[in-house]
């Protein structure tokens, strides 16, 4: 190369002018015309190669600045420099909500967006957790298993309230698992770390890209607080032997697993887990899988418990806890080692054995009927004292709060059994309705959810044939329920959008649980049982240890119906029902026109709302499997499906005449209400007079909740429904006076001030007088009570309605007996009051009877250690007529350990529900909402529940204003239940202002006949 070689590729090859320079001073000096020309040149380029330099180091050192920026921490502040695979990066959770520019785009700052980023996945989770009971607090390491899907430098995850420690990243091999042949062990170097704390998100921005088809390992070490909310990793604590014993168990759904340990906390991560547990050996853990093996440390007497993997699984499936207590064993016949465990004392007096029997049982009636088995080899309850619901159907490792598990039989209310029972089936069905098959995203939780309810029903009537659940107590216990609240328009889809963390709360309600357990019922019924276990058997195999969305559920079942040659697309039908709100009134009416004749009906079909002013000619249409019947005084005709698709139909049906009346909604498996003309309703009425046993007992007790609701939204007249339930004097089933007692309690609440309340509750008496006399009060014979198997179930049940009807309108005769069995309890203290019907009768003692008798019961309270008795002497505390007793209830519950802390709630609102205790009680909620807000805010249903059983009775203008001004100043963080409770109370108001007098009118002119 000669020396004034400048060409192209000598400045390409990295060297250039520099070292034509530096040979031509250093090695060849010459002083020659020539050679100085050729240095001047020289020293042009060095000038030239400096400017570069300075033009290229500035550029560098911008962009530096800018991915500074970029890579900031939370508090405007970095994250700790890893360059050795490692750093300190602390945080509280309480720090920092600054990250970046702000105009910056979420593909470049992706921890911005409320959704994680689908460029990794996790595979694996190797935690390993030491315990701290002493100070309740745990240290954790996690190391997972990443799986990169599209080339990233971020690494973005959730975490939440966890002190992390160290960060790093390696490469670990191809997707395949083959190990990495890179230098330094594959170890992948940080630039920065840090939480993003407004999505709860915790990042890790590495040097170099992560690149596709190839796996990772993320390891993150960190500590945090056992905390005490009922949320994550929380303690909890009961009193044995005068020493108060602590325990250690997680509630991660829907988004608190991060609370635990740092993972990709959404439904769609599911990945395997293996767990190790490290504590003081005088505990024991458990997990969601058996204990694989356990060692002992001799120095420092803690014991290490590693668990088995688990399948793929989300991560608030995952579950741990750590405790004293002992348990009861079973195994089915499959193999499957089943196990109770609670507070020993509830173990050794056999409070444990009943669930344990029927989750035996219902095994194996799940894996038949769906012909998909349990897929882990053990199956633990777990009972603990304090819960923020009613349980959590861990994979392997369901939670119950204790008065949803435990059982003692000598002083249980068949209602608490049959309560205890449905939540265990409830769960158990979760085994593969969320566990196994999980949604894809929290808009569909009710394919989890509404199963599970169903089931809770379909379940027990396996369990108890002779209760017929889903025939009978699922209309008034979810079908009426439910369609109160999804007459709102304030309702929502059962399907709706979820984008951000505080929104997934708002799905957990009522409409995911019970309208999504309604609508697969008229689902179920329209295909008939063999095609829909059919489609379901196919479902949960197709997506077994996987995602699945509405759309996948669809599918399967229009597969099935076609394989019987049946063409009707399920997602076309469902979706109607799904993604729009609220439900349809069908208004069935005889052919008035002299154009056709009578054989001909016309159906029509509109939005059903409570409130007139805010009905719309919205374009809501449904497709409406609809069964109708024609019958007269003697005979019913078979029923016939039509379907409604349009706003006004007519159809052909049998030949009709004008003493022959139509029935829609045949047993009430569709999700809409029915009207009729006028004079078709003063038929069924007269029918229900006559000879009501025409008429099944679900449509009689629809009959009653249809008119009753109707009447309230303006659709008929007040007359109709008081009418109607003339009839009840001869009902000799519970359903239908079930279904009354529910209606009239809502009238009660909304009557119990009025001036006039004596006409309404006289009226109903009259309606209960001859059924309860002649049913009696139940017998004490030891060993009558508390047997769940008996057999006159439906007649217990129905005698425990007509005698809390009595005793709630204030029957005489009732009170008088109330107050003999409370008399007879103080003096001789020994309880012989038939548990079955303990709740009302401790109620009415302390209602009517004097302070003594609230300390009496306020003692007991204390003293009783079954967790049924403790919940009705409780709940008998807030029935006094006495403020000053109420008042002090309310302080004790939200301010000492006296009221464990899942019942607070539940204080304020049977205070609310007595007509003494109001206004207190509203007072009461306004005076602590922060408190209560701060307690309860992030548990699903409480804050709703708090909200709308504080609220819900008010109906007053004055009550009115007082609910706006509230909202307007402290109802920020409540979600969709604020809004809901003032369109209740609206309607309170609208009701008493259109309605109420027409209401009073009739009852004091109400002819003998209709008194029954």
């Amino acid at each position: 190369m000669g020396l004034n070689d400048t060409s192209p590729s000598a400045m390409r090859n990295g060297r250039g002018l520099s070292d034509q320079w530096a040979e031509a001073v250093v090695i060849r000096p010459r002083t020659t015309e020539h050679h100085i020309t050729v240095h001047k040149r020289l020293v042009l380029g060095f000038a030239l190669s400096i400017l570069t330099l300075i033009i290229v180091t500035a550029v560098a050192v911008t962009l530096s600045v800018r991915f500074e920026e970029c890579s900031i921490g939370p508090d405007g502040v970095a994250g700790e420099d890893s360059s050795r695979g490692g750093g300190s990066g602390r945080f509280n959770g309480s720090r920092g909500e600054r990250t970046g520019e702000r105009g910056e785009d979420e593909a470049t700052q992706p921890w911005r967006n409320s959704r994680l980023p689908s460029s990794i996945r996790p595979r694996h989770y190797d935690l390993r957790l030491a315990v701290y009971m002493d100070n309740f607090t745990f240290s954790g390491e996690v190391s997972i298993e990443l799986e990169c899907i599209n080339a990233t430098r971020v690494i973005v995850l959730h975490a939440d309230r966890l002190e992390i420690d160290r960060v790093s990243v390696t490469l670990e091999g191809g997707a395949s698992g083959r190990p990495a042949n890179r230098p330094s062990g594959g170890s992948m170097r940080v630039h920065r770390h840090f939480l993003y704390a407004a999505n709860q998100m915790y990042v890790v921005i590495l040097h170099r890209e992560l690149k596709p088809m190839r796996v990772y390992r993320l390891n993150v070490s960190y500590e945090a607080a056992i905390e005490d909310e009922l949320l994550g990793f929380f303690r909890s604590s009961y009193i044995m032997q005068r020493e108060r014993r602590y325990l250690a168990v997680t509630q991660f759904s829907p988004i608190h697993a991060r609370k635990a340990f740092p993972c990709f906390d959404e439904p769609v991560y599911k990945a395997t887990f293996s767990l190790t547990l490290r504590h003081d050996a005088q505990y024991l853990s458990l997990s969601n899988m058996p204990l694989h093996s356990s060692s002992l440390d001799d120095e420092d007497g803690w014991v290490t418990n590693e668990f088995a993997r688990t399948p793929r699984m989300s991560t608030y499936y995952l579950a741990w806890a750590v405790c004293n207590f002992t348990y009861r064993e079973t195994q089915t016949d499959g193999g499957v080692t089943l196990r109770l465990y609670a507070r020993p004392d509830a173990i050794s007096s056999g409070a444990g054995d009943y669930a344990l029997h029927i989750t035996k049982r219902l095994l194996g009636f799940y894996q038949d009927y769906f012909q998909v088995q349990y897929s882990l080899p053990k199956l633990d309850l777990l009972a603990v004292p304090k819960h923020p619901y009613s349980a959590m159907e861990n994979w392997g490792l369901s939670v119950f709060v204790e008065q949803k598990i435990l059982l003692d039989a000598e002083v249980s209310s068949s209602s608490y059994q049959m309560d205890l029972t449905m939540v265990v089936v409830h769960e158990i069905c979760h085994q593969w309705f969320g566990d196994l098959v999980t949604p894809v995203w929290w808009e569909d939780v009710w394919l989890k959810e509404g199963f599970a309810h169903f089931f809770e029903y379909v379940g027990t009537d396996f369990l108890f044939p002779k209760w017929n659940m889903e025939k009978q107590r699922f209309l008034t216990d979810v079908l009426h329920e439910v369609m109160l609240l999804d007459g709102l328009r304030s309702s929502h889809p059962i399907s709706q959008e979820v984008e951000q963390a505080a929104d997934i709360n708002r799905v957990f309600d009522w409409i995911a649980y019970k309208k999504g357990a309604a609508l697969i019922r008229m689902l179920a019924n329209v295909m008939g049982r063999s095609l829909f276990q059919k489609g379901l058997k196919d479902y949960l195999l197709s997506h077994m240890y996987s995602n699945a969305a509405r759309e996948d559920l669809w599918s399967k079942l229009t597969q099935a119906m076609r394989s019987e040659g049946r063409d009707i697309d399920m997602g076309d039908m469902m979706d109607r029902w799904t993604l729009q709100m609220g439900y349809p009134v069908i208004t069935i009416s005889k052919n008035q026109s002299d154009q056709l004749p009578t054989h001909y009906i016309t159906i029509s079909q509109e939005h059903f709302l409570y409130g007139q002013e805010v009905r719309t000619n919205d374009s809501f249409l449904w497709k409406v499997p609809l069964t109708v019947s024609v019958g007269n005084v003697t005979i019913l005709s078979p029923e016939r499906l039509i379907w409604i698709n349009n706003n006004t139909e007519t159809h052909r049906i049998s030949q009709t005449d004008k003493e022959t009346w139509l029935l829609g909604n045949i047993n009430q498996t569709g999700y809409f209400r029915v009207n009729y003309d006028l004079h078709n309703w003063k038929l069924l009425i007269q029918q229900l007079h006559t000879n009501p046993q025409i008429i099944s007992v679900g449509n009689r007790a629809g009959l009653i909740d249809d008119a009753f609701n109707l009447a309230r939204a303006g659709y008929l007249p007040q007359s109709i429904p008081l009418q109607l339930i003339g009839y009840l004097p001869g009902e000799t089933s519970f359903l239908p006076w079930h279904a009354a007692s529910r209606v009239l309690y809502q009238l009660d609440k909304l009557l119990d001030r009025t001036d006039e309340y004596s006409l309404f509750s006289d009226y109903v008496l009259k309606q209960v007088a001859s059924p309860y006399h002649q049913m009696g009060w139940p017998s004490n014979v030891p060993g009558n009570e508390g047997n769940i198997l008996q057999a006159s179930y439906q007649a217990d049940e129905l005698q425990r309605e007509l005698i809390m009807l009595a005793c709630s309108f204030g029957h005489k005769q009732c009170h008088r007996q109330a107050i003999a069995y409370i008399s007879d309890w103080i003096s001789s203290n020994k309880n012989r009051i038939p548990p079955n019907i303990r709740d009302f009768v401790y109620c009415t003692g302390v209602s009517l009877m004097d302070e003594d008798v609230w300390e009496f019961i306020w003692m007991k309270f204390h003293s009783s250690n079954a967790v049924s008795e403790k919940k009705i002497l409780l709940e008998a505390l807030t029935c006094s007529d006495n403020t000053f007793l109420l008042n002090r209830l309310l302080n004790l519950s939200l301010t000492s350990d006296l009221v464990p802390q899942q019942d607070v709630i539940d204080v304020i609102i049977h205070v609310g529900r007595n007509p003494q205790g109001r206004n207190l009680a509203w007072t009461y909620f306004r005076e602590k909402w922060d408190v209560l807000n701060a307690r309860y805010g992030e548990a699903l249903f409480m804050n709703s529940k708090l909200i709308s059983g504080v609220t819900e009775f008010l109906n007053t203008e004055k009550e009115l204003n007082e609910l706006k001004e509230f909202i307007q100043s402290s109802g920020v963080g409540a979600g969709p239940a604020l809004p809901r409770a003032l369109e209740i109370v609206e309607g309170n108001v609208h009701w008493h202002r259109v309605h109420r007098q027409q209401f009073f009118q009739w009852l004091r002119k109400a002819p003998s006949s209709v008194l029954g």
